[in-house]
Formats: structure tokens, sequence, C-alpha cells
């Protein structure tokens, strides 16, 4: 893959409605990646591929990752969000090759910054985070996963091996033609403040968790 920097003009990506606006290397204290930004006219938002060496066309190691404030920036334990970004920018540079797409507009599951924090109030008086989204009248998750599709498509690739514990992003990236070779665990060693999120996320939104049976098993 040639290295692009600049602007690009309107006609140069292959996608329609995601529109490639610049590619710019970026080093980060996980290696030398290249920051591919995209805008999508269909929902108004900015984003993001961080690309590492050429990844090619298929089995590329791949990441979506939700924008995730309060994980990704603050340190937040109530998710896991920020150590799976970290987790995938070093596992992408130790293979050599691979994408993260960084996918704006994902906060809280698709509902927003106030919204997640206001979800986040109702889990700390007991409910879970599926009982707190719907007692606040929003979706369970509302997340596309379309323009991550698109981003991948302009970057050439084909078929991704997939870092998610999300069954969701898999039959998402192949709805909208991104073939999924392999789906790679993501999994991050539990805390006393997320455990409850956790199991959530396995018993009711069908994440793939095996890591937390040990969890269990140690406190019975």
């Amino acid at each position: 893959m040639t290295e692009n920097i600049g602007v690009l003009g309107k006609n140069s990506p292959r996608c329609t409605d995601v529109e490639r606006v610049v590619s710019v290397p970026l080093p980060t204290a996980y290696g030398q990646f290249r920051a591919v930004g995209y805008f999508d006219h269909e929902r108004g938002d900015e984003q993001v591929a961080l690309v590492y060496g050429d990844p090619g066309a298929d089995r590329v190691l791949t990441r979506l990752h939700s924008e995730c404030l309060t994980g990704d920036a603050f340190g937040s334990r109530h998710c896991e969000c920020g150590d799976q970004l970290a987790t995938a920018l070093r596992a992408v540079a130790a293979e050599g090759s691979g994408v993260v797409v960084y996918l704006r507009g994902h906060e809280g599951r698709g509902i927003g910054l106030l919204a997640k924090l206001r979800a986040m109030a109702l889990q700390a008086e007991g409910l879970d985070t599926v009982e707190a989204n719907l007692a606040l009248g929003l979706p369970v998750d509302a997340r596309d996963y379309g323009v991550a599709a698109r981003i991948l498509d302009d970057l050439g690739v084909r078929s991704v091996r997939l870092m998610s514990n999300n069954p969701r992003k898999r039959e998402a990236l192949v709805r909208h033609g991104i073939q999924v070779a392999e789906q790679v665990p993501l999994l991050i060693p539990p805390c006393e403040s997320n455990i409850t999120y956790l199991r959530t996320k396995r018993e009711r939104l069908d994440h793939h968790l095996p890591h937390l049976d040990a969890v269990a098993n140690a406190s019975s």
C-alpha cells in the first residue's frame, strides 16, 4: 500500500457516502501508524482508520473500535474499552500490519455521551447496562458498522481477522460485504468495577467472554 499524504479530491475514494479526506503518518506509543481520515456524508461524522504497515487485502488483523471517551481517554474501569484499544494497537504492531478503525458516533453503543452517563447513573442504582438503556427509552445497541465496512473497502481490505468478542460485529461486516476469516478474542482481565458489566455483556448481549468463568470459579 503506497503512502498518500495530504488532502484528497472527492473522486479519489471508491466509497460514495464516505469520503477519504487525508492520510498522514502518526507516530504513537505503539508504533508508526498511518492515520487515514474519512468524512461520513450520510451521518456527518468524522472517522479515522489507523493503518500499520502494508495490510494487503486478505486476512487483515482488524479491530473496529467504538468510541468511548470515558474508557479510551479517561481510563475508566467501568468498561474494558481503553484496554481493548491499547491491546488492539499493540497486536497490530506486533503482527507487522493491520487496521484499527476508530468509530466515532458509537459512544455508549450509539446513544451518545450524555445518555451513556445517565445510563451509568442508573447502573450505579442497580440496573444493568441493558436495563439502563431501556429505562431511558433508548435502544440497547444503536451502532451501525456500515461505515467501517466502507472504510475497509476503500483501504482495499477484502477479508479480516476480526479482534472482537461481539458476534454482531462479525455479522455486520459480512452483511456489508467484508469477509471475516477469523474472530480473534480480545479478552481483558476483569476488575471489581466492571465484572457485572462484563457478565451482562455475555449473558444479555451474547459477547464471547469465556475468561469470566475463571473469575466465577475463583469466587465460588
